[in-house]
């Protein structure tokens, strides 16, 4: 079953979060990831929603993500990430059919 993880992004250092955008890539597609949303326009609709970075990543299971996220060789990247801004990741199952 898919499963997603979601980013809110509070970026505070634009040069450095680019640097981890441009390393970021390779690690979720060895782990069969795929970006669904990556920043972009945001309208909130309905309530109060931050003003930050969303990422929306597909992975074709709960623990392809988890891999993704426990990768070494992927640690000194999220580094860079966890250095130039704030996150918050959930991993979410899809919805069974």
């Amino acid at each position: 079953m898919p499963a997603y993880l979601i980013a809110d992004i509070d970026v505070h250092d634009a040069q450095a979060f680019r640097e981890y955008v441009t390393r970021v890539t390779p690690f979720v597609e060895a782990h069969g990831g795929a970006y669904l949303v990556r920043g972009g326009e945001m309208t909130v609709e309905e309530g109060e929603w931050p003003d930050h970075r969303l990422v929306i990543i597909e992975f074709p299971s709960r623990s392809h993500a988890e891999a993704f996220l426990g990768d070494k060789d992927y640690q000194p990247v999220a580094a860079i990430r966890h250095e130039a801004a704030t996150s918050n990741l959930v991993i979410v199952d899809a919805a069974r059919r």
